[in-house]
């Protein structure tokens, strides 16, 4: 075990922003500097992961990396020339396919013959029976005016049209999947643009509303729409977020700051309790967003609601990178981040084991470092908790289609000239994903209805967001995503390879059924490589944050969860989701009587830190990194 002096001896305070992170130690960076300076990369710093020594000249690839790197600005992120290589496959294809065109020729001719049929009846009938149905997830159209005539027959003339559209661009011939995917989302976001749903004229309830507002909508939403640009331009949070703020009603779970170094903060929090289980619970959340996901508002707080409950609960709370932090990779932030934490925790509570816990990328880090740990002998887990963690990367559902080599070498060139990838562009693809919800429904109700959504504890932790160093990143792409290292055994760790499998402690995975971030069919896939002592895995409603932010009370919530102990036979994952009885309400409960059941009984409750071991309390929680923009 370590102990924490020089690390919490280097902080010194900057700018007006807070306290700034020291410059590691040679020590607490040696083994991952010269892990970097005998691996791929070569001796150039800026060269990336895995590649190949293509240019004689760097400064002729650095020239290939501006230009990707300017591409990259002027398209939002976006490779051109991987569209249209996506584009090209697919119509090629197509037009080598005369069994598909015809099927799809005859397709268009039924359901003009559809449309036209429903035109006609609906036109002396209102009521008539759709053509077709939205689907479930759409909700663009289900305000009544779009019952009546023309504008009936304009959205069901749309939704055939997306229906043929889908059927063009899926089923063809020689199309590799993730070609398909490609093109599917590429004309679903054309679709969505045009969707009669957002051009005023079009949109009964507008026209509805402008006429009885007489126009005041319109004029609310251009008020709307220019405090956004004029926000947008500042490089300001959306309008709302400042009702909420960090350490006022935000992260106001009381605790301590108890270790700090260059990457993280360590916080402990205070207890509640007469008596506290023996077992802390260790929490890390990705590093791409703050921790107080975690610990949102008191109602719905994950870190008040074990602290009440006897939990000893420390949390993770990470640096957002600068520029100068561009070589920080995924072995460091295992080392800085959750292996300082256990060897904190171990010197502040010794001879206990830790109940760790992760969330997201946060988790997959833990994946990694308890699998180190069982590797190496290390046995100071109790338990390991997964929230919406992907072990295996070759399902990860739309999200697939920014994971294609262009892609990643245009995210990985712009990530090489600003030295990090701003939580903008992250946020910008995520809402891609679901464009039809997160813009052009939020255009039509915030600028042509003139309606502000009311902003909430999740939407301001959402849009405050942090930045994720080149390297790391880099490494995140390539080794996980594009190569699934962690799922197939190659990934390397001190030069050796770690296995999933050698995790033996009691694991407890939690996926979410709407998650689109990480779909739990790909979350599931971890039974097919746990050897633990028992698995218990969770399905919630809700989608990636929803499903975690789940405190009991709130409505409409319901949950499945199964063991599977070592031993017994595996189900696939429908067959488990058809035979798991749902339970309605929150999982939290479930989670706390788990955490409990696989702790060793009660204790008195610590102190904050250990001062007579250097652990002397540095702060009040939420400490400093957490403020950091």
């Amino acid at each position: 075990m370590t102990t924490p002096t020089d690390d919490r001896r280097a902080i010194t305070p900057s700018s007006s922003n807070g306290p700034s992170a020291p410059s590691p130690s040679q020590e607490a960076l040696e083994p991952a500097a010269a892990s970097r300076q005998a691996g791929a990369l070569g001796a150039r710093p800026g060269r990336r992961i895995g590649d190949r020594a293509l240019y004689e000249s760097e400064w002729l690839e650095n020239a290939d990396r501006m230009t990707n790197a300017a591409i990259a600005h002027a398209t939002g992120g976006i490779s051109p020339t991987s569209v249209a290589m996506d584009l090209f496959g697919w119509m090629a294809h197509l037009a080598s396919s005369p069994g598909k065109q015809f099927e799809l020729g005859q397709k268009a001719v039924r359901k003009a013959l559809r449309l036209g049929r429903y035109a006609a009846t609906c036109a002396a009938d209102p009521g008539a029976t759709p053509c077709i149905e939205p689907l479930a997830q759409d909700h663009r159209f289900e305000h009544e005016a779009w019952q009546r005539f023309p504008y009936n027959v304009i959205y069901q003339a749309f939704l055939l049209d997306q229906q043929w559209w889908h059927n063009a661009t899926t089923g063809v011939r020689g199309v590799s999947k993730h070609n398909e995917e490609a093109v599917s989302f590429i004309t679903r976001q054309v679709l969505d643009m045009f969707s009669p749903s957002n051009i005023p004229f079009l949109n009964p309830e507008i026209v509805q509303t402008t006429l009885a507002e007489g126009g005041a909508n319109l004029l609310r939403g251009a008020q709307n729409f220019a405090e956004d640009l004029r926000r947008g331009i500042r490089g300001e949070p959306p309008a709302g977020t400042e009702t909420f703020q960090v350490g006022k009603n935000l992260a106001v779970t009381p605790g301590k700051v108890v270790y700090r170094n260059r990457l993280m903060e360590l916080i402990q929090y205070t207890p509640t309790t007469a008596s506290v289980q023996r077992e802390p619970v260790l929490m890390q959340s990705a590093w791409m967003m703050k921790y107080y996901i975690l610990d949102l508002s008191p109602h719905n707080s994950l870190v008040k609601y074990l602290v009440d409950r006897g939990h000893t609960v420390f949390m993770i709370s990470w640096l957002n990178p600068r520029p100068e932090d561009r070589d920080l990779g995924l072995e460091d932030y295992r080392k800085l981040g959750t292996m300082a934490a256990i060897d904190a925790i171990s010197n502040i509570l010794p001879d206990r084991k830790i109940h760790a816990v992760g969330y997201c990328l946060g988790g997959i880090l833990l994946t990694i470092a308890a699998a180190t740990m069982a590797r190496d002998g290390d046995d100071r887990l109790a338990s390991v908790t997964l929230f919406t963690t992907m072990t295996d990367f070759t399902e990860v559902g739309e999200i697939n289609v920014f994971m294609d080599a262009g892609e990643v070498t245009m995210l990985e060139d712009i990530m090489w000239q600003k030295g990090y990838l701003d939580h903008k562009q992250i946020s910008g693809g995520f809402q891609l994903l679901k464009s039809a919800d997160l813009i052009w429904s939020k255009m039509v109700r915030e600028y042509y209805l003139g309606n502000r959504e009311p902003m909430f504890d999740l939407m301001a932790w959402n849009a405050d967001g942090t930045r994720m160093p080149y390297r790391q990143h880099s490494e995140v792409l390539r080794r996980l995503y594009v190569d699934n290292e962690l799922f197939e055994g190659k990934y390397m760790v001190g030069g050796r390879a770690i296995s999933i499998s050698n995790i033996h402690c009691p694991i407890f995975a939690v996926a979410a059924v709407a998650d689109h971030v990480a779909p739990w069919h790909s979350v599931y896939k971890l039974h097919l490589q746990s050897d633990a002592t028992e698995l218990s895995f969770v399905l919630t409603s809700g989608g990636h944050n929803v499903g975690i932010v789940n405190e009991p009370g709130r409505p409409r919530r319901k949950f499945q969860m199964a063991t599977c102990k070592e031993g017994e036979r595996c189900l696939d994952a429908e067959t488990w989701k058809a035979q798991t009885p749902v339970t309605q309400g929150s999982w939290w409960p479930a989670w706390d009587q788990w955490l409990t059941q696989h702790s060793s009984g009660g204790a008195t409750p610590p102190i904050m830190g250990a001062p007579d071991k250097g652990y002397e309390p540095l702060c009040d929680a939420p400490g400093t990194y957490v403020h950091q923009k």
